[in-house]
């Protein structure tokens, strides 16, 4: 049963010394496909690198709100051509991030209207992170008419009504390990009433291990708990699960089935 990996950070530090024996980890698992998001400047060129090498893996690239202090006359320019690389995807993740605020909140904002501004422009689906900015980042999702481009709500940890006025708007939501936690119970409750046709499953790698591999890095293979858990909260068997991901992820990202 084929799995996707919507989200993960192959182009990290942690992953430099055993990369190939992950992917491979990976395939065993049957996950397929891996997106791995360049999030800042200096990781742009490897995620691009990665995914050229690799028939598996495809990059997305953006500004993260962490770094969007840092976004120059220069880095916009960058971006429009790397993005037009047949293996980029999707554009992020960009958004806003009010709980570590590594960028004033007002500069956030601003980049972010800019960057779905240029996802449109180059007609590729966008990656959303929204981290204590539940409203901010709604409002600017319909000003903005964020939907004309597609996505995806990633790492979602908002209530029912965002989940709603998200899906509402064509974008999926993407489900990270740390629903296996202990803590996630409010979680279930939302990931239990939305539509798996609304659904992604991502690792987020190296971050969000899931149980029972918490405390470790966290790699694509490990997405496999991310989906039995769903499964588990849903009340459905596995297989339904991992084909309607699946199938959602080649939608999001305009993947022919069966070609790399």
């Amino acid at each position: 049963m084929m799995l996707i990996d919507s989200h993960a950070h192959l182009e990290m530090p942690e992953f430099r010394r055993d990369l190939t024996e992950v992917l491979q980890r990976a395939k065993d698992s049957g996950v397929e496909y891996i997106f791995t998001v360049g999030t800042e400047k200096r990781d742009w060129a490897r995620a691009i690198e990665i995914a050229q090498s690799h028939s598996s893996v495809y990059a997305i690239l953006g500004v993260h709100p962490h770094n969007a202090k840092e976004i120059d006359d220069r880095t916009y320019p960058i971006l429009k051509q790397l993005c037009r690389n047949e293996k980029v995807k999707a554009y992020g993740e960009i958004g806003l991030d009010f709980f570590r605020n590594h960028s004033p909140r007002d500069v956030q904002l601003k980049r972010f209207r800019e960057q779905i501004a240029l996802a449109k422009e180059l007609k590729l689906p966008i990656v959303v992170h929204d981290r204590d900015a539940h409203q901010e980042t709604l409002e600017i999702l319909k000003s903005e008419k964020a939907w004309e481009n597609g996505g995806i709500i990633h790492c979602f940890s908002g209530d029912e009504r965002m989940a709603d006025a998200c899906i509402e708007m064509g974008f999926y939501i993407s489900i990270p390990g740390s629903i296996t936690y202990k803590t996630a119970g409010p979680f279930h409750e939302i990931v239990k009433r939305l539509p798996l046709e609304s659904l992604l499953i991502e690792t987020d790698a190296p971050f969000l291990t899931p149980v029972p591999f918490r405390g470790k890095r966290n790699e694509p293979s490990y997405v496999r708990y991310t989906a039995q858990k769903i499964a588990e909260i849903k009340k459905i068997p596995f297989e339904r699960v991992a084909e309607a991901t699946t199938q959602n992820a080649l939608t999001v990202f305009r993947l022919n089935l069966g070609k790399k």
